[in-house]
């Protein structure tokens, strides 16, 4: 299971109904296409266990300026509808998973 591609309304769901891993990214930005494998590669190793998705900084402006998204990636960790860490830039699937520890 990849990493899900969210809409607004799809992320206020999510964000609601537990742990919750995002990427914050655009199409354009050559260091997400790299981190883009890893992350789906995290979104099939916590299946079941936590949400992974992903967010088009583009289409989703308004999300993006509510968490002060400034570069990209950006990924950011959620538990019960809060933020509880954020990493910037490529990231190694070890330190995502290590991270992940925070919110299961």
């Amino acid at each position: 299971m990849s990493a899900i591609h969210f809409s607004e309304e799809e992320f206020t769901t999510a964000l609601s109904e537990g742990a919750l891993i995002v990427d914050f990214w655009a199409t354009w930005c050559g260091p997400c296409k790299m981190i883009a494998p890893v992350v789906d590669q995290v979104a099939d190793e916590l299946y079941g266990k936590i949400t992974v998705g992903k967010i088009d900084v583009d289409e989703c402006r308004e999300i993006a300026s509510e968490y002060g998204v400034m570069s990209i990636p950006t990924i950011i960790f959620f538990k019960n509808g809060l933020e509880v860490k954020r990493m910037v830039g490529v990231q190694t699937k070890e330190k995502l998973l290590e991270a992940a520890k925070e919110i299961e």
